[in-house]
């Protein structure tokens, strides 16, 4: 008998997140493959109080308030003076953020000449699983929106 573990390929940073997606209630998910090198992509998706604003209209102002080494937290508020605290990860490749009713999160993995990017986001609610089934179809779109928001920047000049 073998008591020893199975290797099992390690998932990149592009399929955990669709893993987390798929696994979490209320979110929707868009990725597609960006014809920029992985650096010049994460340049721009890790500049948070910058790009969030830009890709989600719910956003007015996304403020990091405290950052040690791959931990941040930010404060973002709306258009409407609505305010969430986010606990955020960052590192290469890799974002998730989450506050008390939100969750959402980017990665990126270069892939042949460019990058698979991939974007999340949703809600995080009590009793929002019974609702996914109707929720997640209506998630998808404000997702691939952000998500080409994004790319759109990458194709401006200094983007």
């Amino acid at each position: 008998m073998n008591d020893s573990w199975p290797v099992v390929a390690e998932l990149d940073a592009v399929r955990r997140l669709r893993v987390i997606a798929r696994g979490t209630p209320g979110t929707g998910f868009a990725e597609r493959l960006v014809d920029a090198p992985f650096e010049r992509v994460w340049g721009l998706v890790s500049d948070l109080e910058h790009q969030m604003p830009l890709m989600i209209g719910d956003i007015r102002s996304f403020t990091v308030t405290s950052a040690a080494g791959e931990r941040l937290e930010a404060r973002a508020r709306s258009p409407l003076g609505m305010r969430a605290r986010f606990d955020i990860v960052l590192r290469p490749g890799w974002c998730l953020m989450q506050s008390r009713f939100l969750i959402g999160g980017m990665a990126a993995v270069a892939e042949r000449d460019g990058t698979r990017l991939a974007f999340f986001g949703g809600l995080r609610l009590p009793g929002i699983r019974a609702a996914d089934p109707l929720l997640r179809p209506l998630m998808a779109p404000p997702a691939a929106r952000a998500l080409g928001r994004l790319t759109a920047r990458l194709a401006e000049p200094g983007g």
